[in-house]
């Protein structure tokens, strides 16, 4: 609400005239700023018709902060034509007697609101100098409304209880409603932090010039998601305890056939320096589709890809979903997050991977490495990554990593002089080590217990 004081004084001014008065007339003759009249408008305005006012715009020209000085102390010209001393410079070599500065005297008459003395064409000349600017200014004609009157009533915004019990609703004035009013913008939806994390953990791929593979198909067969991974029929991991089966469809029937037999020979026979696992290789075993257990059934179907064309050098990631058959409890998951990483080239070697691992988590913000010796069907050698939890102070592991395999890679057809580094993480974990415990921090306004944190569902490493 506008100040009273000004409110009254402005009803006041209004009442003696019959047609109106101007706010910035007002403004100036009660020596306060224009805003303040605008404001008391305002607030006449809400509280009805009490009074009438009309926008309007006025254009006028206004001195800049250069032409001020010009204005108070001369043109630049007759500046420099005073400054001369007479000891200095003869009045013959100067050519000049006495200088008019007719552009402070323009300017000044700009000052003095003398505008209209001025022509268009010396108006523009000044303003090409920077000496003048047009400004428009608005204000508002004020006029008496239908329900003009000096005393201010104040309106009342609701009907209550009380005021229908007893009546006295009838006498009181109500402020009308704005229909056409903005509402309060209702609490929107927020990131969910994973998919937060996951945007980082992108663009850190990104920044480091790796290519993002399509994880579009959760459901995957299982000569992909094992059997070109050089992972055995045998293997526990392809139980059902382990691994969701689907019923319909069942089976998968499209098949690089050539491909195909080179893995079936080099699990039931061995192959390429390798002895294999000599057993007899299924297809109906690797026909059955499954929920995908991990995006490396992803980065099979690239490298193969890869494969048959002139070899380039190659860096893939994937950020998606990947399926378990867990029964779901403190510390497992049906369903999480993995992020995977790829590097194929000529002669890489464990030390580009921890290299490019160190790397990677750097961007992230985990500095503390350390590397444990492991074992996948599909890499050799392999590496647990473990970083040092400051909350928790000890190490956790946060990563599987490897080299794959050349059981894996030759019968695909890459050239055997080519090496592939990989590693894999959950996005679970890395997000609560990093990010995590300080977000829920802040959800829940108190003190977390970060180990109770760590081995929840949201943070297990899947392996």
């Amino acid at each position: 609400m506008a100040d009273t004081g000004v409110v009254e004084t402005l009803l006041r001014l209004i009442e003696k005239v019959d047609d109106g008065v101007d706010s910035l007339e007002v403004a100036a003759s009660l020596g306060v700023d224009h805003q303040v009249i605008v404001g008391a408008v305002k607030s006449l305005q809400a509280l009805g018709d009490i009074i009438s006012a009309e926008l309007r715009s006025s254009k006028h020209w206004e001195l800049t902060e250069e032409g001020t000085e010009i204005a108070e102390q001369g043109s630049h010209e007759a500046r420099v034509f005073s400054s001369i001393p007479l000891e200095g410079l003869a009045q013959s070599e100067l050519m000049v007697e006495s200088i008019d500065d007719q552009v402070r005297e323009k300017l000044l008459l700009v000052k003095k609101a003398n505008t209209a003395q001025l022509e268009e064409k010396e108006k523009n000349e000044l303003k090409k100098r920077k000496l003048l600017s047009e400004v428009t200014v608005k204000s508002y004609w004020i006029s008496k409304g239908i329900s003009f009157s000096t005393t201010i009533t104040k309106q009342e915004t609701e009907l209550t209880p009380e005021m229908v019990a007893n009546g006295s609703w009838k006498e009181k004035k109500f402020k009308p409603y704005n229909f056409e009013a903005m509402g309060v913008a209702p609490d929107c939806g927020h990131l969910h932090p994973l998919m937060k994390v996951r945007t980082q953990f992108r663009q850190i791929f990104l920044e480091m010039g790796f290519t993002e593979m399509p994880t579009n198909n959760f459901i995957e067969s299982s000569f992909w998601n094992f059997d070109s991974l050089f992972q055995p029929q045998q293997h526990p991991a392809r139980d059902q305890h382990d691994t969701f089966f689907l019923s319909d469809p069942a089976l998968a029937h499209e098949f690089p056939q050539d491909y195909l037999e080179r893995v079936k020979k080099v699990h039931s026979e061995g192959g390429f320096g390798s002895q294999g696992y000599k057993y007899d290789w299924k297809i109906e075993e690797a026909q059955k589709n499954i929920l995908r257990t991990h995006t490396t059934a992803v980065s099979a179907r690239m490298l193969y890809k890869l494969a048959q064309q002139k070899f380039t050098p190659v860096k893939y990631f994937s950020i998606d979903r990947v399926f378990r058959n867990e029964t779901l409890d403190a510390t497992h998951l049906a369903e999480f997050h993995q992020i995977e990483g790829v590097v194929a080239d000529y002669g890489l070697t464990l030390g580009d991977l921890m290299g490019i691992l160190h790397q990677f988590f750097t961007k992230l913000g985990i500095t503390k490495l350390r590397f444990k010796p492991a074992y996948n069907p599909y890499t050799e050698p392999s590496m647990e990554v473990f970083s040092y939890h400051e909350g928790l102070k000890k190490w956790v592991e946060v990563g599987n990593s490897g080299v794959f395999r050349p059981e894996m890679l030759l019968p695909m057809g890459l050239p055997e002089d080519v090496s592939v580094i990989a590693w894999g993480l959950s996005l679970e974990r890395p997000t609560m080590i990093k990010y995590g415990i300080n977000n829920i921090r802040e959800l829940v306004g108190h003190k977390v217990n970060l180990q109770m944190v760590y081995d929840s569902p949201i943070c297990r490493l899947e392996s």
